[in-house]
């Protein structure tokens, strides 16, 4: 199970980039190269779509094993419940997600406890996840937040 978060622009279309791919690892969806996956899957043909994204000028995935540092970090309801917690638009996050990513920051350890004993989903890539997400928020204050567990 997992946690994916979107940010769209209505009427916006964005077609897909060739080169990108995207792989899971760690408890989250990336997107490498081409050049990467050749890398790393030498001989073998990635699966690509060559469609537009439609509306989607963001998107991302994280593991639910990492819920319960969200939490602690103040984090969860914006991340996983923003409707419940009256968040529309990627701006209405920026603050929330600076807050939280400080709090992560400034005590490792506090907040490393919570790293699933399974391996799946990290401190590190929560940190990753909301720090790319806070980024995408800053680059299209005006898209729409969704998010879908």
């Amino acid at each position: 199970m997992s946690l994916d978060v979107y940010l769209s622009i209505p009427g916006l279309q964005i077609p897909v980039p060739e080169s990108n791919i995207p792989v899971r690892e760690n408890g989250q969806t990336r997107i490498i190269t081409r050049q990467e996956w050749d890398e790393r899957f030498p001989g073998r043909e990635p699966v690509t779509v060559h469609e537009f994204l439609g509306e989607g000028v963001y998107t991302a995935n994280i593991t639910h094993n990492l819920n319960k540092m969200a939490i602690e970090a103040g984090l969860y309801e914006h991340l996983w419940r923003p409707e419940e917690v009256g968040i529309e638009l990627a701006v209405q996050l920026i603050d929330p997600l600076k807050a939280g990513l400080e709090t992560l920051k400034a005590d490792p350890e506090r907040f490393k406890q919570f790293n699933p004993q399974n391996g799946w989903g990290t401190y590190e890539g929560l940190v990753r996840f909301i720090e790319d997400y806070l980024q995408a928020c800053e680059k299209y204050p005006n898209a729409q937040v969704s998010a879908s567990r």
